[in-house]
């Protein structure tokens, strides 16, 4: 593998997935040799994924997968509380045709998901298109895609919340009254529904708790 574009994929899906451990040291001369690429390219790949936050470049320490920001976290949870608030309200008032049919398949798909064996990564996938949906029902798939861009912290943030099965249950609970909402035109359960979804595991201690090391200090 020699393309730039593909080796950043690589590295960022493994960052993402936690395969690449927060603190995680990434050798210049490891990583030239497992995706046979010299170092010029290789460090133009490591500099952009430092300029997304996925790396920190130490001029001692060397590169280093970077610690998960609980700040960036706290603010990417409130600029998808702000938008979904929103956006559920609006659909409320008018959901497209197919968007009840579309949520409801993709909550089945959930249900099947949490009785997997490794049921997290399945999850994940399908909480992920639930919001996404909503977004495009909404006719807001632009600001999905742009908050795409800056979700590395928050995405192994919520990796690491799901491992806790009870969790997936009462996400999925909570997208199921979403979606009663939506279908009932009750706008007023909005607000309070989609902030404890959204905000509820940002002051528990389960991260500090279990995954300190993971953690920007």
């Amino acid at each position: 593998m020699s393309n730039k574009a593909e080796i950043m994929q690589q590295l960022k899906s493994e960052i993402l997935a936690l395969h690449l451990k927060p603190g995680t040291i990434l050798s210049e001369t490891a990583l030239s040799e497992r995706f046979q690429i010299s170092r010029t390219p290789l460090r133009d790949v490591l500099k952009q994924l430092a300029l997304e936050n996925y790396i920190d470049i130490y001029p001692k320490k060397g590169n280093l997968v970077s610690f998960i920001d609980l700040d960036s976290v706290e603010q990417m949870i409130y600029l998808r509380s702000t938008l979904e608030k929103e956006i559920i309200k609006d659909l409320a008032v008018q959901m497209p045709l197919r968007g009840t049919l579309e949520l409801t398949q993709i909550l089945d798909k959930q249900q099947e998901a949490v009785q997997r064996e490794n049921a997290h990564e399945a999850f994940l996938t399908w909480d992920d298109a639930f919001h996404k949906a909503l977004f495009t029902l909404a006719g807001r798939e632009f600001l999905w895609n742009l908050i795409q861009q800056y979700n590395v912290h928050y995405i192994r943030y919520r990796r690491l919340h799901l491992l806790k099965r009870e969790k997936l249950e009462e996400i999925r609970e909570e997208h199921q009254l979403m979606l009663e909402c939506i279908t009932n035109h009750n706008q007023e359960s909005i607000e309070e529904l989609v902030h404890h979804h959204l905000h509820e595991d940002i002051n528990a201690r389960y991260l500090q708790e279990n995954f300190a090391d993971y953690i920007k200090k």
